[in-house]
Protein backbone atom coordinates (compact mmCIF):
# COMPACT_ATOMS: atom_id res chain seq x y z
CA UNK A 1 0.00 0.00 0.00
CA UNK A 2 1.23 3.27 -1.04
CA UNK A 3 2.72 5.17 2.34
CA UNK A 4 0.27 8.63 1.57
CA UNK A 5 -2.59 6.12 1.23
CA UNK A 6 -1.24 4.84 4.68
CA UNK A 7 -1.45 7.81 5.90
CA UNK A 8 -4.79 8.65 4.75
CA UNK A 9 -6.53 5.88 6.49
CA UNK A 10 -5.03 6.56 9.48
CA UNK A 11 -6.80 10.12 9.49
CA UNK A 12 -10.01 8.60 8.10
CA UNK A 13 -10.43 6.12 10.90
CA UNK A 14 -9.44 9.36 13.41
CA UNK A 15 -12.30 10.74 12.00
CA UNK A 16 -14.45 7.61 12.69
CA UNK A 17 -13.38 7.02 15.86
CA UNK A 18 -14.09 10.63 17.01
CA UNK A 19 -17.76 10.23 14.93
CA UNK A 20 -18.57 7.93 18.16
CA UNK A 21 -16.88 9.78 20.85
CA UNK A 22 -20.21 11.71 21.89
CA UNK A 23 -22.33 8.28 22.14
CA UNK A 24 -19.55 6.62 23.79
CA UNK A 25 -19.22 9.41 26.66
CA UNK A 26 -22.61 9.65 26.92
CA UNK A 27 -22.86 5.93 27.80
CA UNK A 28 -20.08 5.70 29.93
CA UNK A 29 -21.38 9.05 32.32
CA UNK A 30 -24.74 7.26 32.60
CA UNK A 31 -22.80 4.53 34.34
CA UNK A 32 -20.41 6.43 36.09
CA UNK A 33 -21.52 10.07 36.66
CA UNK A 34 -21.26 13.53 34.32
CA UNK A 35 -18.34 14.27 35.95
CA UNK A 36 -16.12 11.44 37.69
CA UNK A 37 -17.64 9.59 34.27
CA UNK A 38 -15.91 12.11 32.25
CA UNK A 39 -12.39 12.64 34.47
CA UNK A 40 -11.77 9.02 33.62
CA UNK A 41 -12.39 8.76 30.14
CA UNK A 42 -9.93 11.42 30.24
CA UNK A 43 -7.73 9.43 32.61
CA UNK A 44 -7.93 6.62 30.49
CA UNK A 45 -7.94 8.66 27.09
CA UNK A 46 -4.41 10.19 28.95
CA UNK A 47 -2.89 6.82 29.68
CA UNK A 48 -3.23 5.68 26.09
CA UNK A 49 -1.90 8.43 24.66
CA UNK A 50 1.19 8.30 27.10
CA UNK A 51 1.86 4.79 25.95
CA UNK A 52 0.88 5.42 22.12
CA UNK A 53 2.78 9.01 21.49
CA UNK A 54 4.91 9.00 24.52
CA UNK A 55 4.69 11.87 27.15
CA UNK A 56 7.40 14.94 25.85
CA UNK A 57 9.06 17.43 27.76
CA UNK A 58 7.10 20.40 28.49
CA UNK A 59 10.79 22.40 27.46
CA UNK A 60 10.14 22.23 23.98
CA UNK A 61 6.72 23.97 24.09
CA UNK A 62 6.38 27.49 24.53
CA UNK A 63 4.51 28.48 27.79
CA UNK A 64 2.17 30.67 25.04
CA UNK A 65 1.28 27.67 23.75
CA UNK A 66 0.89 25.52 26.79
CA UNK A 67 -0.76 28.21 28.80
CA UNK A 68 -3.38 29.55 26.04
CA UNK A 69 -3.77 26.68 23.54
CA UNK A 70 -3.75 24.15 26.94
CA UNK A 71 -6.38 26.21 28.41
CA UNK A 72 -8.72 26.76 25.55
CA UNK A 73 -8.72 22.54 24.76
CA UNK A 74 -8.68 21.80 28.71
CA UNK A 75 -12.08 24.52 28.75
CA UNK A 76 -13.49 22.58 25.76
CA UNK A 77 -13.25 19.15 26.52
CA UNK A 78 -14.82 19.90 30.00
CA UNK A 79 -17.23 21.81 28.46
CA UNK A 80 -18.53 19.25 25.71
CA UNK A 81 -18.24 16.39 28.29
CA UNK A 82 -19.78 17.73 30.83
CA UNK A 83 -22.45 19.00 28.06
CA UNK A 84 -22.95 15.06 27.16
CA UNK A 85 -23.37 14.15 30.37
CA UNK A 86 -25.54 16.23 32.11
CA UNK A 87 -28.11 16.24 29.02
CA UNK A 88 -31.53 14.97 30.27
CA UNK A 89 -31.34 12.42 28.01
CA UNK A 90 -30.27 10.44 25.18
CA UNK A 91 -31.70 12.44 22.69
CA UNK A 92 -30.88 15.82 24.27
CA UNK A 93 -26.96 14.52 24.57
CA UNK A 94 -27.28 14.39 20.42
CA UNK A 95 -28.71 17.94 20.06
CA UNK A 96 -25.68 19.07 22.16
CA UNK A 97 -23.76 17.30 19.80
CA UNK A 98 -25.12 19.39 17.01
CA UNK A 99 -24.71 22.67 18.99
CA UNK A 100 -21.28 21.81 19.26
CA UNK A 101 -20.85 21.26 15.34
CA UNK A 102 -21.14 24.70 15.02
CA UNK A 103 -17.17 25.30 15.65
CA UNK A 104 -16.77 24.41 11.79
CA UNK A 105 -18.69 27.70 10.66
CA UNK A 106 -17.42 30.08 13.73
CA UNK A 107 -13.90 29.22 13.22
CA UNK A 108 -14.36 30.70 9.82
CA UNK A 109 -16.40 33.69 10.97
CA UNK A 110 -13.62 34.01 13.25
CA UNK A 111 -10.87 34.11 11.03
CA UNK A 112 -12.65 36.12 8.17
CA UNK A 113 -13.22 38.98 11.17
CA UNK A 114 -9.64 39.01 11.60
CA UNK A 115 -8.33 38.40 8.27
CA UNK A 116 -7.58 41.48 5.78
CA UNK A 117 -7.81 39.42 2.73
CA UNK A 118 -10.72 39.53 0.62
CA UNK A 119 -13.68 37.44 1.63
CA UNK A 120 -16.52 35.47 -0.58
CA UNK A 121 -19.93 36.77 0.73
CA UNK A 122 -21.36 33.25 0.37
CA UNK A 123 -19.66 32.84 3.62
CA UNK A 124 -22.17 34.28 5.42
CA UNK A 125 -25.32 32.51 4.69
CA UNK A 126 -23.16 29.53 4.63
CA UNK A 127 -22.98 30.63 8.68
CA UNK A 128 -26.43 31.55 9.18
CA UNK A 129 -27.49 27.92 7.61
CA UNK A 130 -25.35 26.47 10.33
CA UNK A 131 -26.93 28.43 13.12
CA UNK A 132 -30.25 27.70 11.29
CA UNK A 133 -29.70 23.86 10.97
CA UNK A 134 -28.84 23.89 14.39
CA UNK A 135 -31.90 25.67 15.19
CA UNK A 136 -33.92 23.09 13.21
CA UNK A 137 -32.78 20.19 14.86
CA UNK A 138 -33.90 21.59 18.43
CA UNK A 139 -37.43 22.62 17.59
CA UNK A 140 -39.22 19.13 17.91
CA UNK A 141 -40.80 17.53 14.79
CA UNK A 142 -43.29 20.51 14.27
CA UNK A 143 -41.06 22.76 11.80
CA UNK A 144 -39.02 26.38 13.22
CA UNK A 145 -40.41 27.37 16.59
CA UNK A 146 -38.85 29.83 18.57
CA UNK A 147 -40.96 29.21 22.04
CA UNK A 148 -40.19 25.58 21.35
CA UNK A 149 -36.20 26.42 21.56
CA UNK A 150 -36.57 28.71 24.62
CA UNK A 151 -38.89 26.00 25.94
CA UNK A 152 -35.92 23.30 25.13
CA UNK A 153 -33.39 25.46 26.59
CA UNK A 154 -35.79 25.86 29.97
CA UNK A 155 -35.11 22.21 30.49
CA UNK A 156 -31.74 22.06 30.88
CA UNK A 157 -29.89 25.74 30.60
CA UNK A 158 -26.60 23.86 32.11
CA UNK A 159 -26.04 21.76 29.26
CA UNK A 160 -27.28 24.16 26.32
CA UNK A 161 -24.83 26.99 27.88
CA UNK A 162 -21.73 24.48 28.25
CA UNK A 163 -22.27 23.17 24.39
CA UNK A 164 -22.71 26.55 23.17
CA UNK A 165 -19.95 27.59 25.27
CA UNK A 166 -17.51 24.72 23.98
CA UNK A 167 -18.44 25.31 20.13
CA UNK A 168 -17.03 29.17 20.25
CA UNK A 169 -14.32 27.96 22.51
CA UNK A 170 -13.23 25.11 20.12
CA UNK A 171 -13.57 27.48 17.24
CA UNK A 172 -11.02 30.06 18.83
CA UNK A 173 -8.55 26.92 19.73
CA UNK A 174 -8.46 26.33 16.38
CA UNK A 175 -8.05 29.83 14.95
CA UNK A 176 -4.75 30.74 17.33
CA UNK A 177 -2.92 27.42 18.38
CA UNK A 178 -1.51 26.81 15.00
CA UNK A 179 0.91 30.32 15.18
CA UNK A 180 1.25 29.31 19.30
CA UNK A 181 2.72 25.66 18.61
CA UNK A 182 5.27 26.37 16.11
CA UNK A 183 4.57 22.75 14.85
CA UNK A 184 4.49 21.28 18.18
CA UNK A 185 2.15 18.65 19.60
CA UNK A 186 1.16 18.76 23.94
CA UNK A 187 -2.27 16.83 23.45
CA UNK A 188 -1.32 14.25 25.73
CA UNK A 189 -0.19 17.06 28.26
CA UNK A 190 -3.37 18.54 27.19
CA UNK A 191 -5.10 15.45 27.97
CA UNK A 192 -3.46 14.69 31.25
CA UNK A 193 -4.78 18.53 31.74
CA UNK A 194 -8.22 17.95 30.99
CA UNK A 195 -8.44 14.41 32.79
CA UNK A 196 -6.99 16.67 36.21
CA UNK A 197 -9.75 20.07 35.96
CA UNK A 198 -12.12 17.32 35.92
CA UNK A 199 -10.88 15.16 38.94
CA UNK A 200 -10.67 18.94 40.79
CA UNK A 201 -14.37 19.38 39.46
CA UNK A 202 -15.27 15.93 40.73
CA UNK A 203 -14.23 16.36 44.45
CA UNK A 204 -15.51 20.02 44.88
CA UNK A 205 -18.98 18.57 43.56
CA UNK A 206 -21.89 16.75 44.99
CA UNK A 207 -22.08 14.00 42.87
CA UNK A 208 -22.00 10.62 44.25
CA UNK A 209 -19.21 8.08 44.29
CA UNK A 210 -18.09 6.29 41.08
CA UNK A 211 -19.58 2.38 41.39
CA UNK A 212 -17.41 0.61 38.93
CA UNK A 213 -19.07 -2.72 37.69
CA UNK A 214 -17.65 -5.00 34.32
CA UNK A 215 -20.02 -3.54 32.41
CA UNK A 216 -18.86 0.49 33.04
CA UNK A 217 -15.23 -0.80 33.02
CA UNK A 218 -15.55 -2.38 29.52
CA UNK A 219 -17.05 1.15 28.34
CA UNK A 220 -15.10 3.19 29.89
CA UNK A 221 -11.60 1.32 28.68
CA UNK A 222 -13.67 1.81 25.19
CA UNK A 223 -14.36 5.33 25.16
CA UNK A 224 -10.53 6.02 26.15
CA UNK A 225 -8.89 3.95 24.18
CA UNK A 226 -11.37 5.04 21.32
CA UNK A 227 -10.83 9.12 22.13
CA UNK A 228 -6.68 8.58 22.34
CA UNK A 229 -6.85 6.46 18.84
CA UNK A 230 -8.42 9.77 17.30
CA UNK A 231 -5.74 12.19 18.54
CA UNK A 232 -3.42 9.72 17.67
CA UNK A 233 -4.35 8.39 14.28
CA UNK A 234 -5.16 12.04 13.31
CA UNK A 235 -1.68 13.07 14.37
CA UNK A 236 -0.44 9.84 11.76
CA UNK A 237 -2.85 11.62 9.08
CA UNK A 238 -1.87 14.74 9.01
CA UNK A 239 2.44 14.18 8.36
CA UNK A 240 1.99 12.57 5.17
CA UNK A 241 -2.11 12.17 4.33
CA UNK A 242 -3.94 13.66 1.41
CA UNK A 243 -5.16 16.33 3.59
CA UNK A 244 -7.63 17.96 0.94
CA UNK A 245 -9.42 14.26 1.51
CA UNK A 246 -8.84 14.44 5.08
CA UNK A 247 -10.45 17.91 5.55
CA UNK A 248 -13.77 16.71 3.34
CA UNK A 249 -13.92 13.99 4.95
CA UNK A 250 -14.32 15.57 8.93
CA UNK A 251 -16.95 18.10 7.08
CA UNK A 252 -19.00 15.13 7.17
CA UNK A 253 -18.71 14.47 10.72
CA UNK A 254 -22.16 15.72 11.92
CA UNK A 255 -23.65 13.24 10.30
CA UNK A 256 -21.31 10.28 11.09
CA UNK A 257 -21.42 11.39 14.36
CA UNK A 258 -25.34 11.69 14.89
CA UNK A 259 -25.34 8.17 12.93
CA UNK A 260 -23.35 6.46 14.90
CA UNK A 261 -24.28 8.05 18.40
CA UNK A 262 -28.07 6.93 17.66
CA UNK A 263 -26.87 3.30 17.18
CA UNK A 264 -24.78 3.07 20.35
CA UNK A 265 -27.30 4.62 22.42
CA UNK A 266 -30.45 2.96 20.45
CA UNK A 267 -32.45 5.98 20.10
CA UNK A 268 -34.77 7.63 16.89
CA UNK A 269 -34.31 10.87 15.39
CA UNK A 270 -36.85 12.63 13.35
CA UNK A 271 -36.60 13.61 9.98
CA UNK A 272 -36.32 17.07 10.94
CA UNK A 273 -33.76 16.20 13.52
CA UNK A 274 -31.71 15.03 10.11
CA UNK A 275 -32.60 17.61 8.02
CA UNK A 276 -30.98 20.05 10.97
CA UNK A 277 -27.72 18.00 10.89
CA UNK A 278 -27.62 18.03 7.27
CA UNK A 279 -27.79 21.72 6.93
CA UNK A 280 -25.18 22.01 9.29
CA UNK A 281 -22.67 19.91 7.32
CA UNK A 282 -23.52 21.39 4.01
CA UNK A 283 -22.73 24.70 6.17
CA UNK A 284 -19.65 23.41 7.31
CA UNK A 285 -18.38 22.35 3.84
CA UNK A 286 -19.36 25.59 2.33
CA UNK A 287 -17.48 27.71 4.58
CA UNK A 288 -14.45 25.38 4.49
CA UNK A 289 -14.71 25.20 0.18
CA UNK A 290 -15.02 29.31 -0.03
CA UNK A 291 -11.84 29.81 2.19
CA UNK A 292 -9.27 26.92 1.69
CA UNK A 293 -6.17 28.38 0.15
CA UNK A 294 -6.29 27.52 -3.62
CA UNK A 295 -2.85 25.93 -4.84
Amino acid sequence: MNTSYKYTLAGCSAILFWSMIVGLIRNVTEQLGPIGGAAMIYSVGSLFLVLVMGLPKLSVFSSRYLLIGGGLFVSYEMCLSLALGMANSRNQAVEMSIINYLWPSLTVLFAVLVSNKPINKVIYPAILLSFFGVAWTLSGDKGLSITQLMNNAATNPVSYSLAFTGAFLWAIYCNITKKLANGKNAITWFFIATAVALWGKYVISDEGSIVMTSSAAIDLLLAGVIMGSGYALWNIGIIGGNMVLLATFSYFTPILSTFFSAWILDIELTIQFWQGVIMVTIASLLCWWFTKEKH
